[in-house]
């Protein structure tokens, strides 16, 4: 019986300890809505968790789109978040098929390469791209944004793929090169069909990565226009003050795409990084 209690106590605590992480995790979320649906004069009066319905309004929404091109924003994001995605998965994917199948003395440098590579700040490369992107005369050319994020996000997809391809027995393969299939034919018609849900999962993270991403942007990027949607966010902040309500209306719109993708591919993040944990 006492067993029995203890496993109880120590289930509930779990339970508790999940809503609190929860709760902990998701409550700026919730604070950004609010705010971006409650009024100028509420904010600057009485700040509440709760908000009254009396002072909820669309008005911050109409305002940022109005006076601000965030749709203009909004796209150039989609844009270069998209190119660096697609372009760094077709590399990380044939990077860490390599790695996992070609077992030489130089794989384990390349992979402790790419780690070091990944574990660089950002402020330690920002002057070096900004000088070699000058005299390729690519500042303000969404190429050097599209360049220096692939830089970062290639060696983290890299990584994340090559767990989850040492997880695919090599039997499988072997097996369709017995039926006549070409090295080729069998990763593409065997191996990557197997590898869907840790591509996706690695794709979301890398456009995750891309989205964000702000330091580049706001570099290389200096035309208003060209801004993608981070830079566009900060510069809604002004010197003196700060318009709550329509700089977190801006975010709110910010974060749907990337919201929609977790939703659509949430169970290929789950199975593949579950997948790429165990080997096969």
């Amino acid at each position: 019986m006492n067993t029995y209690h203890n496993q109880k106590a120590r289930r509930m605590g779990m339970y508790a300890l999940i809503i609190l992480a929860v709760v902990v995790l998701a409550f700026p979320l919730y604070w950004m809505v609010v705010t971006s649906f409650t009024t100028r004069s509420a904010l600057l009066e009485n700040v509440r968790v709760l908000p009254k319905l009396g002072n909820m309004t669309w008005s911050n929404f109409t305002k940022i789109l109005d006076t601000h091109p965030i749709l203009t924003w909004f796209g150039n994001s989609i844009f270069v978040t998209a190119f660096s995605t697609v372009v760094a998965i077709i590399v990380s994917t044939m990077a860490a098929y390599s790695m996992s199948r070609y077992k030489y003395k130089s794989t384990n440098f390349l992979g402790f390469f790419l780690l070091v590579v990944r574990m660089l700040p950002e402020t330690l490369l920002v002057v070096p791209l900004y000088m070699m992107f000058t005299n390729m005369k690519l500042i303000n050319n969404y190429a050097s944004l599209i360049i220096s994020n692939i830089t970062f996000i290639i060696p983290f997809s890299t990584w994340m793929m090559k767990g989850y391809f040492d997880s695919i027995p090599h039997t499988l393969e072997e097996a369709a090169r017995i039926d006549g299939c070409s090295r080729l034919q069998a990763v593409r018609r065997v191996i990557v069909p197997l590898a869907a849900p840790g591509i996706a999962a690695t794709a979301t993270y890398s456009a995750i990565l891309g989205w964000s991403e702000f330091l580049f942007a706001r570099t290389f990027i200096t035309q208003p226009g060209k801004w993608t949607i981070t830079v566009g966010i900060s510069s809604l902040m002004g010197e003196y003050t700060i318009i709550w309500g329509e700089v977190m209306a801006a975010a709110a719109i910010s974060i749907i795409p990337i919201a929609l993708v977790f939703i659509f591919l949430e169970k290929y993040m789950v199975a593949g990084v579950t997948a790429g944990a165990v080997k096969g």
